[in-house]
């Protein structure tokens, strides 16, 4: 049960990180360009280093983990464009914004339940090693909480809907703790869910938020917003390893 104390300590990290966004929500182009960097600085500096690590302990191949993030981040560009095309008047395009913060706003929870399993699975080799993975998990969740909610105002949604996803954010971490006692995920499985995970943080990164950024802060703040992204991308490094 220390596995799940442990996680329930991850929704104040979570949540201080999405009032963080909501605090700043005056400033969004600024939000968005540490966003997009910090869901960069996740992929390369968590998710890619993870997936690496599962197949080389189980003696596995990674190219099915990496060609599940090529198909992920391509076939998201496929549905982004198709639903462009469909949304023709105002309100279809301002549901379709939303639809599409919501589903990025999932993706981000689906990331964060496997954390908590993370958690879990770590406890059970030991608990030095189950710590250590926790504190990692709860550095990074502020991470999570600020892309959240990024993700969700740049897409229009409001304030109350960005709280609700940013509160099944923040609680993720335990039930998917909880779900490691009776689940079993063999490790290629895991490994190719992790790489949907990174494809799909990337898009959303590189094709989605990091434009956003620019497309409101304009050609003159493109420098600013740059050294935003490697802000971001850097403070992912940042707990990623000082905190493993």
């Amino acid at each position: 049960m220390t596995a799940v104390w442990l996680s329930v300590v991850a929704i104040f990290s979570t949540s201080a990180g999405g009032l963080c966004a909501l605090r700043l929500h005056d400033r969004l182009d600024r939000v968005l360009g540490f966003t997009a960097g910090a869901l960069l600085g996740v992929v390369c500096f968590d998710l890619l280093p993870e997936i690496l690590e599962i197949a080389a302990q189980a003696g596995s191949d990674v190219r099915p983990a990496m060609a599940a993030l090529v198909c992920t981040f391509v076939g998201l560009h496929g549905a982004q464009k198709r639903f462009a095309v469909q949304g023709h008047s105002g309100e279809s395009c301002e549901h379709g914004h939303r639809a599409t913060g919501r589903f990025y706003a999932a993706a981000l929870i689906g990331h964060s339940f496997f954390d908590g399993i993370g958690i879990g699975l770590a406890f059970q080799i030991s608990d030095a090693v189950g710590l250590a993975v926790a504190v990692a998990v709860i550095a990074h969740d502020f991470c999570d909480g600020l892309n959240t909610v990024g993700v969700l105002l740049a897409h229009r949604s409001t304030t109350r809907a960005a709280q609700r996803l940013l509160l099944l954010n923040a609680v993720a971490p335990v039930f998917g703790a909880a779900s490691a006692f009776v689940l079993r995920v063999p490790p290629h499985t895991l490994a190719v869910l992790l790489g949907c995970f990174a494809g799909t943080l990337l898009y959303i990164g590189l094709v989605d938020v990091l434009p956003r950024a620019y497309a409101r802060r304009g050609p003159a703040g493109a420098g600013g917003l740059v050294l935003l992204a490697s802000l971001g991308a850097t403070f992912a490094f940042a707990v990623r390893h000082i905190a493993g």
